[in-house]
């Protein structure tokens, strides 16, 4: 794959290497004072602008205004096809503005630009396209009654609502969240991650642009126990939606218990296996999935395939393909287009990703491909790494690793594979690849994962949820109409004669 960068993007870059890209809290009448934080390219650690460091008063400037804008009522109460006129308006401006947009992830987060161009913000654009068009399409129900009372059961927008964003995809996490939340009249305040929040301040920006109004859509940036522990804590916030670790998620939990038990939706990561059969089609038909589930995004994807459990008789076969197509994943530079691997996000999340090459080692697992972090830039990449051997008891099968490590596990049975694929804290994702039929059923509905792939690697579209079993989610699904469930409230009306 390779992009033709465009002139937008080119800008992009060159204000990266003068260190002229910015991001501020974007709050009505909120001043800004002199508090600021570098941001930093994970190519080479270069600082390529700054974030304003909000704190408590910034937040509960945000959360203020949102509150005064949803009681007010020009965003909760428009007629909903007239918010989607305006959504529609917003998504034109950031279709102008796409190449810009994708610039801003790829030197923010380290993501290889044309993954950026041709992957991460298209789904941006279709995700509110999807919630935009379904917007006006929520209907409420007339209830069984006697025939002198009528009863209704509708839905109504939460309120206030804080979506606190993760830094792999920063544009699409952006979308996932805002978007149904937006669309049904919520007052939204975005924290986007302090690694990565250049591309949202731009849709902030432009959503304003499109008349969507100022209070329905703030942002604060800052770090998260400056600005995401405020936003868990405040009573005048109904939802919270976060994509992060299990390790703050749980905290957002007891921020909720805190405060005043608003709604928390939970999305918090997983070790997701890939079950390979001994029937399988053809293995050449299925390497690349099996590298994308494993390796995309420099493997800093919750969903990530990091255990990889074949079956022992096709495991060498499938090692040797694997390495050989593993020769054309270009490590270096995420600006350069033909990059398929960029550079951890930042430095304390390398030395965390080391740390696991080195514990996989010491653990006894087998070496097989890959294994070295590369002098480039800064000298904060890891590249595609592939151990065999690894058992359940071993770090690398149980942890979620977050960088491109695969574990390759193999097994003897359905009922041991299906056993290994469930041996695990989470459920967030799985593959299975078989040419039986009857099996495909059988393991996909016994395997615990919210997303179950048969023959191949998917997340799903916008229109099925996205979300996770055991520590992997809580609350609710990102994606589908389900995801407007969480951003709503259902009311019943009696009426009598």
């Amino acid at each position: 794959m390779s992009a033709t960068l465009s002139e937008q993007t080119k800008a992009v870059f060159e204000q990266a290497r003068n260190g002229q890209l910015k991001a501020g809290a974007l709050i009505p009448a909120y001043s800004e004072q002199d508090s600021y934080l570098d941001t930093f390219n994970p190519y080479d650690n270069s600082v390529i602008g700054r974030i304003y460091r909000g704190d408590s008063d910034t937040v509960q400037a945000a959360v203020s205004a949102g509150r005064d804008c949803f009681n007010e009522g020009s965003w909760s109460n428009m007629e909903p096809g007239e918010r989607k006129a305006v959504l529609q308006r917003w998504i034109a401006l950031m279709s102008d503005a796409a190449d810009e947009l994708a610039a801003l992830d790829c030197v923010d987060a380290g993501k290889p630009i044309t993954e950026c161009l041709e992957t991460d913000i298209p789904e941006t654009l279709n995700t509110f396209s999807w919630y935009a068009e379904a917007s006006d399409k929520l209907f409420g129900k007339v209830a069984p009654s006697a025939p002198d009372t009528l009863a209704l059961i509708t839905k109504e927008a939460a309120g206030v609502v804080g979506a606190v964003l993760p830094w792999n995809f920063p544009a699409q996490m952006f979308a996932w969240k805002v978007a149904p939340a937006l669309a049904v009249g919520n007052s939204v305040v975005v924290k986007p991650a302090e690694q990565t929040s250049l591309s949202a301040y731009r849709m902030v920006q432009l959503a304003h642009e499109a008349g969507v109004p100022a209070g329905a859509l703030t942002m604060v940036t800052g770090l998260g126990e400056e600005t995401g522990q405020p936003l868990g804590l405040h009573n005048d916030v109904d939802v919270v939606s976060f994509t992060g670790s299990t390790e703050v998620g749980r905290l957002f939990l007891t921020y909720s218990a805190q405060s005043n038990l608003k709604r928390i939706v939970l999305e918090c990561g997983g070790k997701s296996p890939q079950v390979i059969f001994d029937d399988v089609y053809s293995l050449e038909d299925i390497v690349d999935d099996v590298l994308a589930a494993a390796f995309w995004n420099m493997g800093e994807n919750c969903s990530c395939g990091s255990r990889l459990l074949v079956h022992h008789s096709r495991k060498d076969e499938l090692l040797e393909l694997l390495k050989t197509k593993l020769a054309d994943w270009k490590v270096g530079d995420p600006t350069d287009p033909a990059t398929m691997i960029g550079p951890m996000v930042e430095r304390v999340h390398f030395d965390k990703v080391v740390s696991h090459l080195a514990g996989a080692k010491s653990d006894g697992a087998l070496l097989v491909h890959g294994g070295a972090t590369p002098e480039l830039g800064a000298g904060m990449f890891v590249e595609p790494t592939i151990f065999d051997g690894v058992t359940p008891s071993m770090a690398l099968f149980r942890e979620e690793v977050f960088g491109p490590i695969l574990a390759i596990t193999t097994f003897d049975s359905e009922e041991e594979a299906i056993a290994l694929a469930n041996d695990t804290h989470y459920g967030l994702a799985a593959s299975l690849y078989t040419a039986d039929v009857r099996r495909a059923h059988r393991v996909s509905r016994a395997i615990r994962a919210g997303t179950v792939s048969v023959n191949c690697f998917s997340e799903g579209s916008m229109a099925t949820p996205f979300g996770g079993y055991k520590l992997s989610g809580f609350g609710g699904q990102d994606n589908g109409m389900e995801a407007f469930e969480q951003y709503l409230e259902t009311k019943t009306t009696w009426y009598a004669n």
